[in-house]
């Protein structure tokens, strides 16, 4: 078995308004010097060692993420 992580972010020339929204609470809340803030998804599978990274892959991009708008990174963590 392994952990594999896969992070999903909107692209950079995509708007992000989860993102803002949060950036512009932090101050009213009283947090200062966060100047921007990005959000996405963050997905943790546990997967037989068989699963090859291209499995992995398309599974990412069929179902985590949309390719249109959002990129993804994918790691296995040592378990």
């Amino acid at each position: 078995m392994a952990r594999v992580v896969v992070d999903v972010m909107p692209k950079q020339e995509i708007l992000d308004p989860q993102g803002q929204a949060v950036a512009g609470a932090l101050p009213r809340l009283g947090f200062q010097g966060v100047t921007s803030i990005r959000q996405g998804k963050h997905f943790e599978l546990e997967v037989d060692d068989s699963v090859d990274d291209a499995t992995l892959e398309r599974i990412a991009e069929t179902l985590l993420a949309n390719p249109v708008i959002e990129d993804w990174a994918i790691r296995r963590e040592q378990s």
